[in-house]
């Protein structure tokens, strides 16, 4: 497929901003740069429309100035090979590409073809979902990845012992990236991949749901996500900046949700809730 790429020129906190805005339109893929922003967006009849006047209105809001670059089809994999290094996240876990060697000193290791789909770790809101699954019951569970981009969070999830873990997105590509990383990462019995919304997700209850997905998204999915969990279940919640809190936890406590844990890393903030 054939791309727009949108170069942002602005400060780094400005960027973290406009990436949140940014990722409700048809942008498939962010980096951030010593510039600023750079969002990719594919060659679709009126994505270029939609995500220009959008950009027009931030800048009513936000200083930053912008350009767009056309991208034919190209091997995107050989563009992510020269600029993509694996994530370590302490001792627990490690994302890296099929082209780097074994990280070593972790106790669970991902590997992750990157291509055009959210989700590599490198960013602040996936470091987060990955760390905090570390002190979340898995073990046989059934859980939701509500956005879940390359898979990565249901990947980790899989190999924490889930039983099930039902991944939905949206985004083709995405989709499709889910299913290639759970064969690759021999989870692939339980990691079931959807294409489509919460509508997608077959009807029944889960013990966890994993959600990093923007603000607007997340607010207002939060009742179906609180009527999907069972008692005594949690709901992981990321892509949402520090800003976003009041909001969002305001959402969750009228869902029937009680706050259980916040982690903050750069602008952005991850947080977990609990279902009585």
């Amino acid at each position: 497929m054939n791309y727009w790429k949108y170069s942002l020129q602005t400060d780094g906190t400005t960027a973290e901003i406009l990436l949140a805005y940014l990722s409700e339109a048809p942008f498939t893929c962010f980096e951030q740069t010593e510039e600023g922003l750079e969002a990719y967006l594919p060659d679709v009849p009126g994505h270029q429309c939609n995500a220009e006047a959008l950009l027009a209105n931030l800048q009513l809001l936000f200083p930053f100035a912008w350009k767009a670059h056309f991208l034919p089809a190209q091997n995107w994999n050989v563009i992510w090979e020269a600029n993509f290094s694996p994530v370590v996240v302490e001792d627990f876990c490690a994302v890296r590409a099929p082209f780097h060697a074994p990280v070593k000193g972790v106790t669970h290791e991902l590997v992750i073809e990157p291509k055009m789909a959210f989700g590599t770790g490198h960013h602040e809101t996936t470091w987060m979902c990955l760390r905090a699954l570390r002190d979340l019951p898995c073990a046989q569970a059934r859980l939701l990845d509500f956005g879940s981009g390359s898979g990565v969070l249901a990947l980790l999830a899989a190999r924490l012992g889930a039983s099930q873990v039902t991944a939905v997105d949206i985004e083709e590509e995405a989709f499709r990236s889910t299913q290639e990383n759970s064969l690759l990462n021999g989870v692939a019995d339980r990691v079931q991949a959807l294409w489509g919304g919460l509508e997608a997700v077959p009807d029944g209850l889960f013990d966890g749901i994993m959600a990093n997905i923007n603000r607007n998204v997340l607010v207002a999915s939060m009742p179906d996500l609180g009527r999907r969990l069972c008692a005594g279940g949690w709901l992981l919640v990321s892509g949402i900046l520090l800003s976003d809190a009041d909001t969002v936890e305001a959402a969750a406590e009228q869902a029937g949700l009680t706050l259980q844990k916040r982690n903050e890393r750069g602008q952005w903030l991850c947080l977990t809730f609990a279902k009585e």
